[in-house]
């Protein structure tokens, strides 16, 4: 698709459609949009936090921030030889961003911004885009903790797109695509707000997330 017809309105009408953007690497500026036979998501009720993982969470030594430096979290999660996140899907996002739709949480450590996760709100579906970590278990913490704020906040899905090992160690698993269209439907009937905390999510709040203990 020729980059210069793109407009936020029209990514949230593909993301409604269960469709999302990608491009073959950084410096392409063409957009094709995937809509996978398998997608995957993060069942809210099922995240697995392992032991060790509890540990790090109960000792609070990271500091989770959210919508401080969404450019900076995007940056960090392009920042490897290969990604699909070229200039146009990144400025869609900006702008999507600024509109209230694109989300970013943020780890730090010590003032410096170790790891996030950046994602796009619509009804009661986070539909997660990337994550990033520079310091270990700083993107499990990230993810663990946007569990926590979309069950918080009366979310209903989350959707990771594809799934990886280290997703799936998480657990996330992956169902049928007219499985998926189903949920995204139910989802997109009602609506939830992702900053509408009255108070921060605590580490007690993200450990009742667990599904699994290992």
């Amino acid at each position: 698709m020729d980059h210069t017809e793109l407009t936020p309105q029209m990514m949230l009408n593909a993301y409604a459609n269960g469709v999302f953007p990608m491009s073959e690497h950084q410096d392409d500026p063409e957009v094709f949009w995937v809509d996978p036979t398998d997608r995957g998501i993060f069942p809210l009720d099922q995240f697995h936090i392992s032991r060790s993982l509890a540990k790090v969470i109960r000792s609070e030594c990271f500091d989770i921030r959210i919508n401080t430096c969404f450019d900076a979290v995007v940056e960090g999660c392009a920042d490897r030889p290969e990604t699909w996140i070229n200039d146009t899907i990144f400025n869609l996002y900006r702008q999507l961003h600024a509109a209230g739709f694109c989300h970013s949480i943020e780890v730090f450590q010590d003032n410096d911004l170790v790891g996030g996760v950046y994602g796009l709100t619509l009804g009661t579906a986070f539909f997660g885009e990337s994550m990033f970590s520079r310091r270990k278990n700083a993107s499990k913490v990230a993810l663990a903790y946007t569990v926590a704020r979309l069950r918080r906040t009366g979310f209903t899905l989350f959707d990771t797109q594809f799934i990886t090992p280290h997703l799936a160690s998480l657990g996330a698993i992956e169902i049928p695509r007219a499985e998926y269209h189903h949920l995204l439907d139910k989802a997109l009937e009602t609506r939830a707000d992702f900053t509408d905390l009255s108070a921060p999510v605590t580490a007690q709040d993200i450990l009742q997330v667990r599904g699994q203990i290992s």
